[in-house]
């Protein structure tokens, strides 16, 4: 009763880790950052995204499928057309990562700096007595 397929992978009741790490994959692959800055301030439909790209219309539903289930896009279906947008709620949890990292790659930095300022300073001070 596991059901391991795509719409049991997709939601919000995932761990945040295993939702970034998809994420992290699915951005992995050049052409579907590129597809995610396509639909990223417009919905474009599948034929209007492979249009873009020379490859097959296959290989762009393919990666439409995982960004998808990766849930930075949004699928919207108008009569027999699909329309999809990016899904900015997708990358949060990338984003709270980074952020995290970057805050503590600037106090590792201001640690540095001042031990650094530390050092120089309780150097001199001995140099002159």
């Amino acid at each position: 009763m596991g059901g391991g397929g795509p719409a049991s992978s997709t939601g919000p009741g995932r761990p945040r880790e295993e939702r970034m790490d998809e994420a992290l994959r699915a951005l992995a692959e050049p052409r579907r950052r590129a597809i995610l800055q396509l639909v990223a301030h417009s919905e474009l439909s599948a034929g209007e995204i492979a249009g873009c790209f020379d490859v097959t219309r296959t290989a762009v539903s393919q990666h439409l499928t995982v960004l998808k289930n990766a849930g930075l896009l949004t699928e919207r279906r108008l009569a027999t057309r699909r329309l999809y947008r990016a899904r900015p709620e997708g990358l949060a949890g990338l984003r709270e990562f980074l952020d995290q990292m970057w805050a503590s790659s600037l106090e590792v930095a201001r640690d540095l700096v001042e031990a650094d300022r530390g050092a120089v300073g309780g150097g001199q001070s001995s140099a002159a007595g």
